[in-house]
């Protein structure tokens, strides 16, 4: 870690910010839910609520205050918690119904929580089942479409993959069907949005809807992420046509040092203030709905006539590398996800390439190989089956497997939506059009279930 950070280095990237949308996009407050595990139900409830009110309490405020202090905005506030299926488990009785109803519970709970402190979002139910579900996961993942459907803050993830265990066949054959339910259990499908199919996921993120505090983490901690496509659009935009990709290159991740400096200010002032440790940041080039704050528009400043056009998926390798590169010179406690991100509902640049036929589902796909996360913020139609969502999802679980990657789904199949409708949700989740998806059936190899086997390159210790 940077043993001095200057309030000349905040200031001046500040004054080369201020009408570029940099910001703070979140930052979050991990707290450990173990101490509050217990076999009676109304136990383990009491002392959540008890332990997420005391910690989190000034959170909002103190982050206020540091960004009206440094005139960086901190544009969300949020909290992660200890997986809910690793939290329920010894809470549940073996009674399917019951313990799904409980299960619905202490999501309604952690929404209270959540909307007491202020936050905007609360993320950590889920759980992991690479391999195999435990019977608290299971029933975890049944009570998903209402637990997220009806609740406010509340979001959820699950592992069903990673470079050591393969994919969990069954369990995504599962989820295509959980994520159809919580399409239609919520206004607009937005419990889908709410949460994220991973492979390999960590357990310092700071965004939503995947984050969640892990349990190898301390017991209160502070992530940040930062964003700052329009930054490194207006640097990139500023270059000469025929300067080489390598200067290019260099050039981004000078910027992005910058940011990162900043970022980590932010962080370790707000962690001293809460009296928490200072976890990680993550260096991601989040996107924002607002005109010019579009990774896709920093493809296109490099010199692609559109992104999604031949050529995109080197240029987003470029920006993701020059990116993390800056963020790991500038700070020694680099984390979570960190490159760039490709939400389609939340980059206008990529909404608008999806509506002019540019960019569909193949080529995002592929850009997802050498980006920070994988499909993000996918609107799909309504009627798409379930095999074919589990099947998209496989597609990327297996990128993550064999590249040893961090990817994500989030899927939204949009009730009443066609393939060229559109849909929007408003705030940072934005809009975006429903995208044709194959119409050929992949249903037979859903159906086998099982388990992909981990790749050859597992067997490393």
């Amino acid at each position: 870690m940077p043993q001095s950070i200057s309030l000349e280095e905040v200031y001046e990237t500040y004054r080369m910010t201020e009408k570029e949308h940099f910001d703070i996009r979140a930052v979050t407050l991990g707290i450990n839910l173990l101490p509050c595990v217990s076999d009676d139900f109304s136990v383990l409830c009491r002392r959540t609520e008890k332990k997420i009110l005391s910690t989190a309490r000034q959170f909002v405020k103190r982050a206020e205050k540091i960004q009206s202090y440094y005139g960086i905005p901190i544009i969300n506030r949020r909290i992660t918690v200890t997986p809910a299926a690793v939290v329920l488990a010894g809470a549940l009785t073996g009674d399917a119904g019951r313990d799904r109803e409980r299960c619905v519970l202490y999501a309604r709970l952690l929404d209270r929580c959540a909307g007491e402190v202020g936050v905007d979002f609360l993320g950590g139910y889920g759980g992991f089942c690479e391999k195999g579900m435990t019977y608290a996961e299971q029933t975890v993942m049944d009570a998903l479409p209402e637990a997220l459907g009806k609740t406010e803050k509340v979001c959820g993830f699950f592992s069903l993959a990673s470079s050591k265990a393969g994919i969990n066949m069954r369990a995504v054959a599962k989820i295509g069907a959980i994520i159809r339910e919580l399409a239609i259990n919520s206004d607009q499908a937005i419990g889908a949005a709410k949460f994220v199919v991973f492979a390999n996921p960590v357990s310092d993120n700071p965004f939503m809807a995947g984050g969640y505090h892990g349990l190898q983490e301390a017991d209160n901690i502070v992530n940040v992420g930062i964003s700052g496509p329009g930054v490194v659009r207006r640097v990139v935009a500023g270059l000469p046509r025929d300067l080489p990709l390598d200067a290019v290159a260099e050039a981004i991740k000078k910027t992005a040092f910058k940011i990162t400096r900043a970022g980590e200010l932010i962080g370790q002032e707000l962690a001293r203030s809460l009296g928490v440790r200072f976890g990680s940041i993550d260096v991601s080039l989040a996107p924002t709905t607002a005109v010019g704050d579009s990774v896709g528009r920093i493809l296109e400043a490099m010199g692609l006539e559109r992104v999604g056009t031949h050529g995109s998926t080197a240029a987003l390798a470029l920006l993701t590398d020059a990116v993390k590169k800056g963020g790991v010179m500038a700070s020694s406690r680099v984390g979570g996800l960190s490159g760039a991100f490709i939400p389609v509902s939340e980059d206008v640049g990529l909404a608008e390439a999806v509506r002019a036929g540019a960019l569909g589902i193949d080529k995002l796909e592929a850009m997802t190989t050498v980006c920070s996360v994988g499909l993000d913020m996918i609107a799909v139609p309504g009627d798409t089956k379930t095999t074919t969502l589990a099947a998209i999802i496989a597609d990327e679980l297996a990128i993550g497997v064999m590249n040893n990657k961090t990817t994500a789904i989030r899927l939204i199949p949009v009730p009443g939506k066609k393939a060229g409708d559109h849909v929007s949700w408003g705030g940072l989740l934005g809009s975006a059009p429903i995208m044709p998806l194959h119409q050929e059936n992949s249903d037979y190899f859903i159906w086998r279930k099982g388990q992909l086997p981990a790749p050859v390159t597992s067997f490393r210790n």
